[in-house]
């Protein structure tokens, strides 16, 4: 029968099949167990009782996959930057000068990369199946059921070290850790002792709400402290914001209270645009600076198609890569659907993109008129509502992109904090971003084995992928077999019909 969302149908096997679509392109219908019991393990039953090869061959075949899975994706960006990188050299000779190694060592840097994290990803696979068959062996499945994935998840999150001992992954960390708690937090708001505490959680708006959090700090934080952010993500703020370096100092400066030292450096800008301004040293708001003679108004609009411009080689890869990997079957059917589909959907984002970067110059514009002055809070507050334009954005995406900024932010936050003197630096713990990292991929795999019903349905086929997951009791052929009969009988098992609540991913 149908359930409440309209997607969802039972079987006369007791499985719920999904006809919902994943990320706005058209799937196949898919059958997932919604039914397995609460004393049922997702990993290793006892039921199904694996051979020493079978286990064997269930590890190696998840180090293979998530070596792929690490090379592919570390190797995807290494390429295009070094697309990028080739690109520059018809640059003057005094721009290569300056470049701090040649184009080979480039290359051969980003193969090292490439298979680091490869290694990466492959080796915290393998280590994770390991001690998930190893425990299971040893103490049972089904006694072991309720913790064994928490502990290999927590066990193989050290695997982080592979892509270089001193090589600090905080950001990454802490985007992993914000994945972490909104399964928790799915699993709080299904629960009955804690799903009070967490209704507030299920707030419609509540991606968006956390998009203007991180863009008030990223975004702030980005003109007074840039090295406070990642320095690729600085580098793709310095090609979006649509701003001379020059610019940003002098937007500083007088926020800050700080003399002005590069004035004429701006003038100098502008007239190579064939702007030709003169900026007062004692100006109180820096609207001058930021379009020069434009007015607030004038000056969205053009940022708007200029950003647009910007944005669309971002998101092109991001929505037709996928496609032809992804969907390359359908492609063969459906050819204008799915590459419509991506081509909506590039479009889509690059407005948002182009009217979240525009949005923060305007608030602040508006924000500095109103008030007459130009200071740090004002600056804060007024990228606070950029946020606003993740609205542009398809739901789905929605909670991705806040979640990503999120991360970011806290990051800077926390970075900014330090540099002032208000958190005290830790000595003894200088990989704080491998222990966050492996208690967050600890309680991912704990929620991916007790709790398959909180993930959105496409990164639950990426995991069982890789891992090599048993089937569950309901897709084994014995469940299958006697399933098949009780339909044929007429009859119908409600031990195998149980109800679970299906959230909103």
């Amino acid at each position: 029968m149908l359930s409440s969302d309209g997607g969802t149908a039972t079987g006369a096997d007791g499985c719920s099949h999904s006809t919902v679509q994943n990320g706005g392109f058209p799937r196949s219908e898919e059958a997932t167990c919604v039914h397995r019991a609460m004393t049922e393990p997702s990993f290793g039953f006892d039921s199904i009782p694996l051979t020493d090869s079978e286990k064997l061959r269930r590890i190696v075949v998840a180090s293979a996959k998530g070596f792929s899975i690490g090379a592919g994706l570390k190797g995807g960006l290494a390429l295009f930057s070094i697309l990028v990188r080739l690109r520059r050299r018809r640059s003057s000779a005094a721009t290569r000068k300056v470049e701090m190694f040649s184009n080979s060592e480039a290359i051969s840097l980003a193969i090292k990369e490439t298979l680091r994290y490869g290694l990466f990803l492959g080796t915290f696979a393998g280590t994770f199946c390991s001690l998930d068959e190893i425990i299971g062996a040893l103490g049972g499945h089904r006694r072991t059921a309720k913790w064994r994935a928490l502990v290999a998840g927590l066990v193989a999150g050290p695997s982080m070290l592979l892509t270089g001992p001193n090589t600090q992954h905080t950001s990454l960390a802490i985007y992993i850790l914000m994945r972490a708690a909104v399964l928790a937090s799915r699993c709080g708001i299904k629960s009955k002792r804690f799903g009070k505490i967490c209704k507030p959680l299920t707030w419609k708006h509540g991606d968006i709400f956390l998009m203007c959090l991180s863009s008030s700090q990223i975004l702030s934080a980005f003109i007074l402290k840039e090295e406070s952010l990642p320095p690729s993500y600085k580098s793709f703020l310095n090609k979006q914001c649509g701003k001379d370096a020059a610019i940003l100092q002098g937007v500083k400066e007088l926020a800050t209270g700080i003399p002005f030292t590069n004035l004429e450096a701006i003038e100098k800008y502008y007239k190579t645009t064939g702007v030709d301004i003169k900026l007062d040293p004692k100006m109180k708001i820096p609207c001058t600076m930021v379009h020069a003679n434009q007015s607030c108004g004038t000056h969205f609009l053009s940022f708007l198609i200029e950003g647009y411009k910007r944005a669309l080689p971002v998101y092109l890869p991001v929505y037709l890569v996928p496609a032809l990997i992804v969907h390359r079957q359908g492609l063969l059917k459906r050819p204008y659907s799915i590459l419509g589909k991506g081509l909506l959907g590039t479009a889509r984002s690059s407005l948002f993109l182009s009217a979240y970067c525009g949005s923060a110059w305007m608030w602040t514009c508006l924000l500095f008129r109103l008030f007459k002055k130009c200071n740090v809070p004002l600056l804060a507050l007024g990228t606070f509502p950029a946020g606003l334009a993740l609205a542009i954005e398809k739901k789905s995406r929605r909670i991705e992109i806040s979640l990503y900024c999120l991360a970011r932010g806290i990051e800077s936050f926390f970075t900014c904090m330090a540099d002032a003197g208000y958190l005290p630096r830790s000595k003894n713990l200088k990989r704080a971003d491998v222990v966050v990292f492996s208690i967050s991929t600890a309680i991912i795999m704990h929620c991916y084995a007790q709790e398959r019903d909180v993930f959105r349905s496409k990164y639950l086929n990426v995991l069982d992928w890789v891992f090599g997951v048993p089937p569950p009791p309901c897709e084994t052929p014995r469940c299958k077999n006697s399933s098949y009969l009780r339909h044929e009988d007429g009859g119908e098992d409600s031990g195998l019909l149980q109800k679970q609540q299906l959230l909103e991913a």
